[in-house]
């Protein structure tokens, strides 16, 4: 500083005490708050509580009494007695093989159950009294083959009845449908038009478990045969009579 109390040039301006004092309380310093009020910063709304509809709690389902569940028994063919009044004249077949002449045409497809359908029809024979040597096997390719054996056997006249044995299991196709369908018409056919008692023996079956646990049908269709054939020769002999 020169002696006029001025800056030299390029001399820095050093503060005094006063200013030194009071930049400090100016910068402490606080702008007032304004006179008028200040507006409130509006808070969010809530948003309006929907009340959900009270759902019902699952009510626990009722416990099944204890105990096993009775035993479901399988719809069949069930044998029965008929009830016919004692003044009326009754025509009723016995399935006796005594003089009977037995045709019997079985199925070689699915040999292992035909075989074992034939073996039950055999023994039934030979229990109700048919001679071996009166009876003929006649084996045909499959099913659908039946009918026409049947028909070339009645028609010879030298048979009291026939007996078709065979099996058709259900596949994947309608092949089933066709060949358990035309075995079961020709059979009835070949009865029909040559008035010889024809026996049907053939399982139709949906899986070979099945047709295992049939395989006694062999017999039911020989004693049908037996008497069907009895009944039809005593209408011949009523007929005759006049």
């Amino acid at each position: 500083m020169s002696a006029s109390g001025g800056f030299w040039p390029g001399e820095a301006h050093a503060p005094t005490e006063q200013e030194d004092e009071q930049e400090p309380q100016a910068a402490a310093a606080e702008p007032e708050p304004p006179a008028w009020p200040q507006p409130h910063e509006q808070e969010p709304e809530a948003e309006p509580q929907v009340e959900q509809a009270a759902i019902p709690e699952p009510q626990p389902e009722a416990e099944e009494e204890a105990g096993e569940e009775p035993e479901i028994v399988p719809v069949g063919h069930v044998p029965g007695e008929l009830d016919i009044p004692d003044d009326v004249a009754v025509l009723e077949g016995s399935p006796s093989g005594v003089d009977r002449t037995v045709g019997i045409v079985v199925s070689r497809f699915n040999g292992e159950i035909s075989n074992r359908l034939l073996e039950s029809a055999l023994e039934a024979l030979t229990a109700a009294g048919v001679a071996e040597e009166r009876i003929t096997v006649m084996p045909v390719p499959g099913a659908f083959e039946l009918p026409i054996g049947a028909m070339a056997l009645a028609k010879t006249r030298r048979y009291s009845c026939v007996i078709a044995l065979g099996c058709v299991v259900r596949g994947e196709t309608a092949h089933f449908e066709y060949v358990a369908g035309e075995a079961a018409s020709g059979l009835q056919l070949a009865g029909l038009e040559t008035g010889v008692p024809v026996a049907f023996g053939v399982l139709t079956v949906d899986t070979s478990e099945q047709a295992e646990a049939r395989v006694d049908k062999g017999a039911d269709a020989a004693r049908a045969a037996l008497e069907m054939a009895d009944l039809f020769s005593q209408v011949r002999k009523q007929a005759k009579a006049g």
